[in-house]
Protein backbone atom coordinates (compact mmCIF):
# COMPACT_ATOMS: atom_id res chain seq x y z
CA UNK A 1 0.00 0.00 0.00
CA UNK A 2 1.29 3.45 -1.05
CA UNK A 3 -0.09 6.97 0.22
CA UNK A 4 1.55 9.18 -2.01
CA UNK A 5 0.64 12.64 0.12
CA UNK A 6 2.58 11.67 3.10
CA UNK A 7 4.54 9.25 1.46
CA UNK A 8 3.89 5.93 4.02
CA UNK A 9 4.28 2.69 2.16
CA UNK A 10 3.55 -0.84 3.13
CA UNK A 11 3.88 -4.22 1.92
CA UNK A 12 1.61 -6.68 4.00
CA UNK A 13 2.68 -10.58 3.93
CA UNK A 14 -0.40 -13.13 4.14
CA UNK A 15 0.72 -16.87 5.06
CA UNK A 16 -3.15 -19.00 4.60
CA UNK A 17 -3.56 -21.94 5.80
CA UNK A 18 -7.07 -22.67 3.36
CA UNK A 19 -9.43 -19.94 4.34
CA UNK A 20 -7.55 -18.86 7.85
CA UNK A 21 -5.11 -16.50 8.46
CA UNK A 22 -1.85 -18.42 9.72
CA UNK A 23 0.55 -15.72 9.90
CA UNK A 24 0.81 -11.91 9.03
CA UNK A 25 3.27 -9.37 8.83
CA UNK A 26 4.52 -5.90 7.59
CA UNK A 27 7.17 -4.42 6.36
CA UNK A 28 7.62 -0.68 5.07
CA UNK A 29 7.46 3.11 6.75
CA UNK A 30 5.19 5.39 7.55
CA UNK A 31 3.73 7.70 10.58
CA UNK A 32 3.24 6.50 14.00
CA UNK A 33 -0.46 6.51 13.37
CA UNK A 34 -0.10 4.20 10.22
CA UNK A 35 2.58 1.61 11.84
CA UNK A 36 0.93 1.17 14.86
CA UNK A 37 -2.76 0.79 12.59
CA UNK A 38 -0.45 -2.02 10.99
CA UNK A 39 1.20 -3.41 13.97
CA UNK A 40 -2.38 -3.77 15.72
CA UNK A 41 -3.72 -4.91 12.16
CA UNK A 42 -1.32 -8.08 12.13
CA UNK A 43 -2.32 -9.06 15.97
CA UNK A 44 -6.31 -8.65 15.44
CA UNK A 45 -6.49 -10.89 12.08
CA UNK A 46 -4.20 -13.32 12.57
CA UNK A 47 -5.50 -17.11 13.12
CA UNK A 48 -8.83 -15.06 12.20
CA UNK A 49 -10.51 -16.54 8.75
CA UNK A 50 -10.59 -14.29 5.93
CA UNK A 51 -14.73 -13.75 6.25
CA UNK A 52 -13.73 -12.91 10.32
CA UNK A 53 -10.63 -10.60 8.67
CA UNK A 54 -12.86 -9.02 6.24
CA UNK A 55 -15.88 -8.24 8.65
CA UNK A 56 -13.30 -6.64 11.23
CA UNK A 57 -11.86 -4.07 8.35
CA UNK A 58 -15.20 -2.93 7.76
CA UNK A 59 -15.44 -2.44 11.66
CA UNK A 60 -12.73 -0.84 11.84
CA UNK A 61 -12.78 1.49 8.45
CA UNK A 62 -16.50 2.62 10.06
CA UNK A 63 -14.58 3.44 13.35
CA UNK A 64 -12.45 5.49 12.23
CA UNK A 65 -14.45 7.50 9.29
CA UNK A 66 -17.15 8.37 12.32
CA UNK A 67 -20.20 6.02 11.06
CA UNK A 68 -22.37 4.23 13.53
CA UNK A 69 -20.13 0.34 13.88
CA UNK A 70 -22.98 -1.96 14.08
CA UNK A 71 -24.04 -3.41 17.78
CA UNK A 72 -21.58 -5.39 19.22
CA UNK A 73 -18.76 -4.91 16.90
CA UNK A 74 -17.02 -2.22 19.46
CA UNK A 75 -16.06 -5.23 21.48
CA UNK A 76 -14.94 -7.23 18.66
CA UNK A 77 -12.38 -4.57 18.29
CA UNK A 78 -10.95 -4.41 20.90
CA UNK A 79 -7.45 -2.46 21.43
CA UNK A 80 -8.48 -1.42 18.23
CA UNK A 81 -10.82 0.82 19.27
CA UNK A 82 -8.29 3.44 20.78
CA UNK A 83 -8.19 4.83 16.56
CA UNK A 84 -11.77 6.04 17.02
CA UNK A 85 -10.36 9.36 17.68
CA UNK A 86 -8.80 9.01 14.02
CA UNK A 87 -12.07 10.31 12.87
CA UNK A 88 -11.70 13.70 14.01
CA UNK A 89 -8.76 14.30 11.85
CA UNK A 90 -9.96 13.35 8.46
CA UNK A 91 -6.34 13.53 6.78
CA UNK A 92 -5.35 10.77 9.21
CA UNK A 93 -7.88 8.29 8.58
CA UNK A 94 -6.16 7.14 5.23
CA UNK A 95 -2.82 7.07 7.73
CA UNK A 96 -4.60 4.63 9.97
CA UNK A 97 -6.81 2.99 6.98
CA UNK A 98 -3.42 1.97 4.73
CA UNK A 99 -2.18 -1.50 5.86
CA UNK A 100 -6.23 -2.33 6.12
CA UNK A 101 -7.19 -1.62 2.39
CA UNK A 102 -3.80 -3.34 1.35
CA UNK A 103 -4.59 -6.36 3.49
CA UNK A 104 -8.22 -6.35 2.00
CA UNK A 105 -7.03 -6.33 -1.59
CA UNK A 106 -4.33 -8.85 -0.69
CA UNK A 107 -7.69 -10.96 0.26
CA UNK A 108 -9.51 -10.23 -2.80
CA UNK A 109 -6.77 -11.48 -4.74
CA UNK A 110 -5.43 -8.24 -6.50
CA UNK A 111 -1.73 -7.93 -7.14
CA UNK A 112 0.45 -4.21 -7.32
CA UNK A 113 0.08 -1.43 -5.18
CA UNK A 114 -2.83 -0.21 -3.15
CA UNK A 115 -3.02 3.46 -2.77
CA UNK A 116 -5.01 5.80 -0.79
CA UNK A 117 -5.74 7.55 -3.57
Amino acid sequence: GYNPLCGDHFTVYLNLDGDSIRDISFQGSGCAISTASASMMTQSVKGKTRVEAERLFDQFHKLVTGQSPANGSRAELGKLAVFSGVSQFPVRVKCATLAWHTLHASLEGKQGTVSTE
